[in-house]
């Protein structure tokens, strides 16, 4: 089947689908996106991701492209358009086009929203989590911004190709004081060895990621205690378990860390745990 994207009011073939090479988003990173996990037909956690969305247009002075109900009404008809059941579906906004200059354009210039979708296989993905996966770590070399959704991506790029080769799934930044900062496309949790889940506090130095902030409401209703806090690369070797979190991941065991295994080498309980709990606590909009 031929997927269809949305490129400013219009559904097109991808084959087809373009925006102008003097776009901001192209020639500058000069946008914003955000992907919203589709499950059973249904968007997940759309109001969290649109608050986000428009959080980061503000940060970066780029106007809102049209309101919140018309951008659900794309969401969702580019999803049903390419046959999405289970899958994502990824939202871009730029400043738009203008003559290449460093200087915003005239703010009569209308942003650039695409929208695209794709189904992914979720009989695979569990198979995954139950197998757990390998991260390592590196300094963490982003600009300060990083809870701003940009597409400015480079050392995140650089930083999962270095994960692949070395045979892991993620990297994780380290800040300058040896601290764990996040993964270059997801949170970063641990679990110690009396059952405390530590995760690095959102307020400045990471992505505030909308399963980040689910998962917490999932761990309170679990029992579980959670400290918002820095860990460092030693303490989260030692921990009973490891896990990265992120729209498309869920909540992804992680079973090694830089070569060195994590609690007994398997993912552990209590990331599986909250893997099993995590929907029943998401806002689902049906397509």
């Amino acid at each position: 089947m031929t997927r269809i994207a949305y490129v400013n009011g219009r559904y097109l073939p991808h084959e087809s689908a373009a925006v102008s090479i003097d776009d901001r988003g192209f020639l500058f990173a000069d946008a914003v996106y955000e992907v919203c996990e589709i499950r059973d037909g249904e968007i997940v956690d759309a109001t969290l991701h649109l608050d986000r969305l428009e959080r980061s247009l503000r940060e970066l002075a780029i106007r809102m492209p049209m309101s919140r109900a018309a951008l659900m009404v794309v969401l969702r008809r580019t999803s049903t358009r390419n046959r999405v059941k289970n899958g994502s579906v990824y939202l871009q906004v730029s400043r738009g086009q203008a003559h290449r200059d460093h200087v915003f354009p005239d703010p009569s210039v209308p942003p650039t929203v695409v929208v695209t979708a794709k189904p992914h296989d979720r009989a695979k993905a569990e198979a995954a989590a139950e197998k757990g996966c390998a991260v390592i770590t590196m300094p963490d070399n982003r600009w300060e911004r990083v809870d701003i959704k940009s597409v400015g991506l480079l050392p995140n790029c650089l930083a999962k190709e270095a994960a692949k080769q070395a045979g892991a799934k993620e990297a994780w930044f380290v800040d300058a004081e040896g601290f764990v900062t996040e993964g270059a496309s997801t949170n970063a949790w641990i679990v110690t060895r009396d059952g405390r889940i530590v995760t690095r506090p959102a307020e400045f130095g990471i992505l505030r990621g909308v399963t980040r902030t689910v998962l917490l409401k999932v761990a309170e209703r679990l029992g579980l205690v959670v400290e918002e806090r820095a860990f460092t690369v030693d303490e989260a070797k030692a921990a009973k378990e490891a896990f990265i979190t992120a729209a498309t991941t869920l909540v992804m065991p992680v079973v090694s860390i830089d070569g060195a295994s994590v609690g007994n080498g398997h993912p552990g309980e209590t990331a599986l745990a909250l893997r099993r709990a995590f929907h029943a606590a998401t806002e689902r909009t049906p397509l």
